[in-house]
């Protein structure tokens, strides 16, 4: 394959015009998955037998948990090709990704609180998996502070990128946890070529795994056109002033994306 076609949207024009055709598609994809999901998870699924009806919490703990991980392995991802290929559209990618990723850590530690306080008696137990879940958390944090602390997009996009892999050393120790450790987390109910759960149980899992994908992409495409536009704006900011009397950066035309 032609590397340049490898590379085709390392351009931020064709990237914000990739997601300017996709990100109402997937919205609505979200929402077709979301709807049939929550119908499955809060009316036609029976309650455990042991957990009773708390256990309906994973429906958003699980796919919360999984997004949490998958989304910070790509800005990490991400954040390598943009520091060997120098790729500016890669870093703006893993910065939209970043909110949502951070929002998902969240909601994977308060529904895991929700369900543990009447399961384990208790709101928070400092076990392996819990422990890195919420170093997760913070790396998000200070990722997104790291971002809002540089004037400079190209140092922040660098600082950035390094921590991002460097906090990825942390995801497979939140997966291996509760094989490495005896934690107080059961092992995976769902895995390739298995499933210990009931069909039903199993199909609203996977269409609220489904919707969380798609509010994640469409959620990050979005984020990337705003991203975009801002450091076309900063750009033109810069050449207003002269640069303090460095060359002009170049700057990108999103009228013509569009054209």
């Amino acid at each position: 394959m032609d590397s340049r076609l490898i590379f085709y949207f390392a351009s931020p024009m064709r990237l914000h015009a990739l997601a300017a055709r996709l990100v109402a598609p997937l919205r609505w994809l979200a929402l077709a998955l979301l709807l049939p999901g929550l119908w499955l998870a809060l009316v036609v699924t029976p309650a455990d037998a042991v957990q009773g009806e708390g256990y309906r919490l994973l429906y958003l703990h699980v796919p919360a948990a999984w997004m949490s991980m998958l989304v910070y392995a790509l800005m990490a991802l991400w954040g390598f090709v943009g520091l060997v290929w120098r790729t500016r559209s890669s870093f703006m990618m893993a910065h939209a990704l970043a909110p949502t990723g951070a929002l998902f850590a969240a909601l994977s530690l308060v529904t895991g609180a929700l369900w543990g306080q009447p399961m384990w008696g208790t709101w928070w137990v400092w076990d392996a998996r819990l422990t890195s879940s919420l170093l997760l958390f913070f790396l998000y944090l200070g990722y997104l502070a790291l971002l809002g602390a540089n004037d400079d997009p190209a140092r922040a996009d660098r600082s950035c990128a390094v921590l991002a892999l460097l906090g990825a050393l942390n995801l497979p120790v939140i997966y291996f946890s509760v094989r490495w450790w005896n934690t107080l987390h059961q092992g995976a109910s769902l895995a390739p070529g298995k499933a210990s759960m009931a069909p039903t149980m199993l199909a609203a899992l996977l269409l609220m795994i489904g919707a969380a994908w798609a509010y994640t992409a469409a959620t990050a495409l979005r984020r990337v056109q705003l991203v975009i536009a801002e450091r076309e704006a900063h750009a033109r900011w810069l050449q207003t002033l002269g640069a303090a009397g460095h060359p002009a950066p170049q700057t990108l035309n999103l009228e013509a994306v569009h054209a």
